[in-house]
Order: C-alpha cells, then sequence, then structure tokens
C-alpha cells in the first residue's frame, strides 16, 4: 500500500513576546554520493543521492530570556544536526537487535547538545543559565522513535484519541487539560522545568517508541500552544481533514486567539495513503491559486512518499 507523509511546520512569535526564542526542523534523511569524475553520462550530477533513510522532526523552545533562550535553541538545532550526520549510524537499515544501540545514539545525540550549551555558558558570563527544551521525533516508517527533554510535547492522534508521547518535566503535575497562565487553580510552581537541554547541570533524555499507521497523526508543539489550547480542542483541530499547512495555521491561531502569551510552534505530520493525499494537496492548490497563502513566508510544507507495508 503506497502512503504519503504531509508535513509542516509554523512559528509564531505570539501577542506578547517581542523575540521568538523556538525553533523547528523538518529533514529527510538519506545516503549522498560526490562526483569528482566519471566517464558515465550522469546528465552533469554531481551528487547523488538514495532513497530517504528516515525523517527527521524536532522543536525546541529557548529559556534564558531574550537573546540567549533563542541562541540557546538555535544552537541545540545546529548541535543535534551535526551530531546525526557525522555521528549516528542513521543511514542502516534498523534491525531488532540494534534498536537498543540506535535508542543509545538518540540518547547520546541530546547529551551532545548539553556539552555544547553548557560550554557555551562558562565561555560567555552573559549566556550562562541559557538552555532548550528539545523535543526529536525519527521515524522509519512504520516505527516512530522520541527522544525528549523539557516541555515541548510530542502527540499522536490515531482515530478520535489523542496520547501524549512525552512526559513533561516541569515540577507540577500536568491535568489532562492544562488551564491558561492565569488559572487560579493552578500552583504558581506547576509549569517550572527542572530538566532542560543545557539549563541544568545533569539532563535526563527521555525516548519513547510506537509504530505508525495510515491515517495517523504526529503533532510537535511548544508550550506556546498548550498553555492555551487544551487536548480536546488539539484533537478537533488535528482531525480536520486538510492539509498539515493548514493544521499548523489553526493550531498557531488557536494559541494567539486564547491570549497568545508565548511563542508558539508547531510541527504536524499527517499519514495519508496517497490518492487521499494527492487529491489533498490538489484542493490546496485550487485555493492557494484563488486567495494566495497568507502564511507562505513562514511555514514549512513537504510531502513526502513512503513505502507502506501491508497492514494485519
Amino acid at each position: 500500500m503506497l502512503g504519503k507523509m504531509d508535513c509542516s511546520g509554523l512559528t509564531d512569535v505570539g501577542r506578547v513576546r517581542e523575540v521568538n526564542e523556538d525553533q523547528y526542523l523538518i529533514a529527510s534523511l538519506s545516503k549522498s554520493m560526490q562526483v569528482h569524475a566519471t566517464s558515465l553520462d550522469l546528465e552533469d550530477q554531481t551528487r547523488l543521492f538514495g532513497a530517504s533513510q528516515g525523517k527527521l522532526l524536532l522543536v525546541a523552545d529557548g529559556t534564558g530570556g531574550y537573546a540567549a533562550g533563542r541562541h540557546a535553541s538555535s544552537l541545540a538545532v545546529n548541535s543535534l544536526t551535526t551530531y546525526v550526520l557525522n555521528t549516528m549510524n542513521w543511514f542502516l537499515r534498523l534491525r531488532p537487535d540494534d534498536e537498543d544501540h540506535f535508542l543509545d545514539d538518540l540518547k547520546a545525540a541530546l547529551e551532545y547538545c548539553q556539552q555544547r550549551l553548557r560550554a557555551e555558558s562558562e565561555r560567555l558570563p552573559e549566556r550562562r543559565g541559557m538552555g532548550t527544551t528539545l523535543t526529536m521525533a525519527y521515524l522509519v516508517w512504520p516505527r516512530l522513535y522520541v527522544v525528549h527533554a523539557g516541555d515541548s510535547r510530542c502527540y499522536l492522534q490515531r482515530g478520535a484519541r489523542l496520547q501524549q508521547l512525552t512526559r513533561d518535566h516541569t515540577t507540577g503535575r500536568q491535568p489532562a487539560v492544562r488551564g491558561t497562565p492565569d488559572d487560579p487553580e493552578a500552583p504558581p510552581w506547576s509549569d517550572v522545568l527542572w530538566n532542560v537541554v543545557g539549563g541544568t547541570d545533569e539532563l535526563t533524555v527521555e525516548v519513547h517508541k510506537a509504530d505508525l499507521a495510515l491515517g495517523d497523526t504526529l503533532l510537535l508543539c511548544t508550550d506556546g500552544l498548550t498553555r492555551h489550547v487544551g487536548d480536546p480542542e488539539i484533537a478537533r483541530l488535528l482531525a480536520e481533514d486538510c492539509p498539515s499547512a493548514a493544521t499548523c495555521r489553526r493550531l498557531v491561531e488557536a494559541a494567539n486567539g486564547a491570549g497568545g502569551t508565548d511563542n508558539v510552534t508547531v510541527v504536524v505530520a499527517h499519514f495519508h495513503d496517497a490518492k487521499h493525499q494527492d487529491a489533498l494537496q490538489e484542493e490546496a492548490q485550487a485555493e492557494e491559486s484563488v486567495g494566495g497563502s497568507a502564511a507562505a513566508e513562514t511555514e514549512h510544507q513537504r510531502a513526502l512518499a513512503f513505502a507502506e507495508p501491508s497492514l494485519s
């Protein structure tokens, strides 16, 4: 069965903050070969690419205030991509006996970010205490791996059920549906982070696993969304039959409409059968040709094909 991943990301400064300290990334990983000279007719191609070996999605929310938080999230994302490209054996087909080693590699990726941010904090006094949440999803269809530190979240929606795969690393218990920061019943300390990349002496890295299926939707988001939009509303918006770019816009609009007190960043991946995805894409292109796309400069959208094995 042929399927497609329709994935988009969107980040917004919100209605209160002056600086956006959030980051996101959507990437495909593949082998490549750089050809320097050959007698073969390669139509002037100097770099050849193999089939995609995996998808990488992540969000990060900087802490430490103003420029320090923005620098922390940027440095963490750059460090993570460097580690993934140069150190991890992500290009190998995963076998059951390789999974434990691969999970260790995922944890080591965040620990490498921790070292880079701590070194930067020690070198530059004005950046001491900076840190960032980081939630990364790595998928080799149909397997999903999520590596996580902080209170940014990863959700999996299947049918009407929305499941939070990650656990918030905050000092207070998180109810199923969070209120706004002005909720009189919320303890003042409940949103204090105890675990972030770079901002703590010791880092606790969590790894979660899941199997994906056609019809699923994956959401990665910073707490600028979840502090204002409860799980039932998130589930409703994810369930709407529309392209991922439109889903991202509606999630961000919901957060801003409820106050927008923080930066908000979302990455949405819909997993459709190929015919359904093609129909949605044609419909979206028709709408854009009539009214244009208001968020074209801030969102990243790409449809990625993958081979879906037969489902039992």
